[in-house]
């Protein structure tokens, strides 16, 4: 399975967040649509991403509060980043060893979407389960050894 499979599945919508904007305007989109992560745009092209992680972080280093920090000051400004090409095994293989949880997707200069470890960990179990099923149905379906 490659990656512009999941994207395909999942949807391209993207959430983007400029880097003068404040941490706690990233917070409030987060929580509100649910995501742990935004995508950094910086004029129109991919400058890095702001996840989940870099707001705790943010939040222990100022003892609980963000003021008017802005993302410029704490985004991951070279995050992994995933070809629409790639096998979902490489890319998860990557994902574990980056202790990457949120991969942009990128085509050329092209922002496609965002693939999280969770849309990777259900690709490979769908894709398991489904050659679990095959193999059972293939099995099943032989005929019996016994029977001629």
């Amino acid at each position: 399975m490659l990656v512009s499979e999941i994207l395909r599945i999942k949807g391209n919508v993207l959430f983007t967040v400029a880097p003068p904007s404040t941490v706690m305007k990233a917070v409030a989109v987060m929580a509100e649509n649910d995501i742990g992560s935004l995508v950094v745009m910086d004029h129109g092209r991919m400058a890095g991403m702001l996840t989940f992680a870099e707001v705790l972080q943010a939040l222990a280093d100022r003892a609980g509060t963000l003021g008017e920090l802005t993302i410029e000051a704490i985004y991951e400004r070279e995050p992994l980043i995933a070809s629409p090409s790639l096998d979902v095994m490489e890319l998860r293989r990557a994902m574990l060893e980056r202790h990457a949880r949120y991969v942009p997707v990128l085509d050329g200069g092209t922002l496609l979407g965002v693939v999280s470890f969770h849309d990777v960990a259900k690709a490979v179990y769908e894709e398991q389960s489904f050659e679990n099923r095959m193999l059972k149905s293939y099995i099943g379906s032989s005929p019996d050894e016994g029977g001629n």
